[in-house]
């Protein structure tokens, strides 16, 4: 599907964790270049991710504009699913983050916001799958990954922390949890299928990698109708610390504890976790994600142009 820039109303929302400098200097270069190719620009950026995503999902549920583009990481691609997904409106996504897994499992350029506008402005597009939980308010929906084990628990640690930024934060985080982490009693049911374990990581996945590109589901699909939900059973902290690093290649999967399910529905239980979604604080575990086919219609480069 194509269409094109001339007289489209665009909804701009750029990174609102960015400072107000920067973002604001983002936002207007990036509105100028799209005004170069023919767009009506309306700035949606707000000091919080909240308030963003609130006057997004109005705009878009009122067609108020023909096509949303959110800039940052997978942060701000989580924000524009949760405003476009089962609606019509396509998503633009300008790839500037330090975690870009959404973006990279689209094909679209990471930290080239000129070949994004081109890219977007050229206005070809991919129905793709996205997931949905039960309960999730105003943020029900997730594109990449779901996550509540060793890596959500990692993620709380680090969003407590101002220092130091970037990777270095969560890696820090990674060494300080580590020594004090035990696994974590789950029953997942998959379709049906219920099973109980102690794990050390569950991850229902939409896409192939998260974390900045970790390649935690290889074999994932965003337009196959199905989750692959992984699981790392439990093994002593040595062991995991040897097989976590993997997760970076893809070469974790032939770990005998860890196996890698296929379903539409995922039923996860558990104690006193919060899971995570997109890198984004989420929803706390039980909850209930059914994969939605086609809930989304993302821009991306034209077949062959990279």
């Amino acid at each position: 599907m194509t269409a094109s820039a001339a007289s489209t109303r665009l909804g701009l929302v750029v990174n609102p964790s960015a400072s107000a400098g920067s973002a604001a200097r983002e936002a207007a270069a990036l509105a100028a270049a799209f005004a170069g190719h023919g767009f009506e620009v309306l700035d949606l950026s707000a000091r919080s991710a909240g308030t963003a995503l609130a006057h997004a999902q109005q705009m878009v549920a009122d067609r108020a504009i023909d096509l949303l583009v959110v800039a940052g990481g997978d942060g701000m691609a989580h924000l524009g699913i949760n405003a476009c997904a089962g609606h019509e409106i396509p998503l633009g996504i300008v790839a500037l983050g330090t975690g870009n897994d959404i973006a990279t499992s689209l094909g679209l350029p990471i930290h080239d916001p000129a070949a994004s506008v081109a890219m977007i402005a050229a206005g070809h597009s991919r129905r793709v799958d996205a997931g949905r939980v039960d309960g999730g308010g105003h943020r029900p929906w997730f594109g990449g990954t779901l996550y509540a084990g060793f890596d959500a628990i990692v993620n709380e640690r680090a969003n407590r922390w101002s220092w130091p930024r970037g990777q270095a934060r969560y890696n820090l985080a990674v060494v300080r949890e580590l020594p004090v982490f035990t696994a974590i009693p789950y029953a997942v049911t998959i379709d049906g299928t219920r099973t109980e374990t102690e794990a050390m990581l569950v991850i229902v996945a939409n896409a192939r990698s998260y974390g900045g590109g970790m390649q935690v589901t290889p074999q994932a699909s965003m337009d196959d109708g199905l989750f692959d939900v992984l699981i790392l059973e439990r093994v002593g902290r040595a062991e995991f610390l040897r097989v976590f690093p993997k997760v970076f290649a893809g070469t974790h999967i032939d770990h005998p504890a860890v196996r890698i399910e296929r379903g539409r529905r995922v039923l996860l239980e558990a104690q006193g976790i919060r899971a995570y979604a997109d890198g984004e604080p989420f929803h706390p575990v039980p909850l209930r994600a059914e994969v939605v086919p086609g809930a989304l219609t993302v821009l991306v480069p034209e077949p062959g142009s990279r």
